[in-house]
């Protein structure tokens, strides 16, 4: 009689793993349609305002999906606790003669748990990474239609802004050649005016010397002048007119 009570113990607890199975099963099935329609029902919704909109939205399927996860972990807990039970028959004494038999069966059931375990966690990646990707776009695409509703004005300051910044890019970059020809020039006449001075003292010698040179020196000087003023004009009316060009 405790042979028959024992087999109708094991006859049941493997009746149970299989009415969990069955239900884990159909459950993972529904799961997994319901995370397969999610980014495509996003896309409809989003693409078309008419009446082929399907019917169930977002926040219907995250509810839905809160619900069939705690129910699948509820079945999978449920087989789990089966499957231990199982694990403590065998080890009863009295089952020596068809312990082979029962660690096989209960392997079975303890490969098709891992299974639905790895099925569903997966399949709940899957679905948190694409909800979470349709959230991040939703966003991307709200600040986009954001913006191009006040995108009229603020790409017409930007484009004037980026005018004027070119503008004084340009403005600053001519400031510096001119500086740069400025140094340049200052240089050029350093040396030339200590070169004159030079030949000066040699002429005033010579002409000290000569007085029938004093004369022409004299001219020289003049010359020398009126080609100083002629110069020094020049380079100031090119100086003003690349400062007016620059800050045009």
């Amino acid at each position: 009689m405790a042979g028959i009570g024992s087999s109708n113990y094991w006859e049941d607890l493997r009746k149970q793993a299989r009415q969990l199975e069955n239900e884990l099963d159909l459950k993972l099935v529904s799961f997994s349609k319901l995370c397969t329609s999610y980014s495509s029902s996003r896309d409809g919704r989003r693409g078309d305002t008419s009446d082929t909109t399907p019917l169930l939205n977002n926040s219907t399927q995250d509810r839905m999906f809160d619900t069939m996860s705690v129910e699948i972990e509820q079945l999978l807990a449920k087989l789990t606790a089966v499957n231990d039970k199982m694990a403590e028959y065998t080890n009863t004494p009295g089952t020596a003669s068809l312990n082979a038999a029962l660690m096989h069966t209960l392997q079975r059931h303890r490969d098709i748990l891992q299974d639905y375990t790895h099925e569903f966690h997966k399949t709940k990646g899957n679905f948190l990474a694409i909800r979470e990707r349709e959230d991040l776009l939703g966003s991307v695409r709200k600040d986009i239609e954001t913006y191009k509703s006040g995108s009229g004005v603020n790409n017409r300051r930007t484009e004037l802004f980026l005018k004027e910044h070119e503008h004084l890019r340009n403005s600053d970059r001519l400031m510096d050649d001119t500086i740069s020809i400025a140094m340049a020039t200052k240089e050029n006449m350093t040396s030339q005016r200590g070169m004159l001075k030079s030949i000066q003292s040699r002429v005033n010698t010579l002409a000290n010397r000569f007085p029938a040179i004093n004369n022409l020196i004299q001219r020289i000087n003049l010359r020398k002048r009126r080609d100083s003023l002629i110069l020094g004009t020049v380079i100031g009316i090119c100086t003003i007119l690349l400062l007016l060009y620059a800050f045009h």
